[in-house]
């Protein structure tokens, strides 16, 4: 696939017309039976989530921590392939897996020692490009840091506004 032709009538767009570019994505969460469940629609799919079996959950669903990471494991695997396919950085596979760590205690206020989320988050990209020189692998990961949304978004988190209605 050449990414570079799929999103040159984009660039060209949103150069011309800035304004454009600004999207807002959205995802809703209903309630559910159990008040240990939910589902959030984003619009174009609709996930069923549940409390993890740490805090209560049955543990048979995602928890919102599960979606976080895998959000985070969605972006950085995406972007790695576009910007590889994009630098045509010839690639035989790319894997990323997420990991992140937090401790249940504070989630249950047994704590306030214990923060409420995650303490440390690693992010292990796994591609395997033997034709790729140095270079080009450096030019990848840092490419690939830079344009990922999540990342970028949890290494410089946005002001949160919270509505009650």
């Amino acid at each position: 696939m050449d990414v570079r032709s799929l999103q040159r009538p984009l660039k060209d767009l949103y150069r011309q017309d800035p304004a454009s570019s600004r999207i807002t994505l959205r995802a809703r969460g209903t309630q559910t039976d159990a008040p240990i469940s939910c589902s959030v629609d984003l619009g174009r799919a609709i996930y069923n989530a549940q409390a993890h079996q740490g805090v209560g959950g049955a543990g048979t669903g995602a928890c919102s921590g599960d979606l976080l990471l895998g959000a985070l494991a969605a972006c950085a695997q995406i972007t790695c392939q576009m910007v590889a396919a994009a630098m045509g950085i010839p690639t035989e596979a790319i894997e990323v897996t997420v990991e992140g760590d937090l401790d249940l205690q504070g989630t249950l206020g047994l704590s306030r020692e214990a923060p409420v989320g995650f303490q440390s988050i690693r992010v292990i990209f796994d591609v395997r490009a033997p034709q790729a020189t140095e270079e080009q692998r450096n030019a990848l990961r840092a490419k690939t840091e830079q344009y990922c949304v999540v990342i970028q978004t949890l290494q410089s988190p946005p002001k949160i506004e919270h509505k009650w209605a």
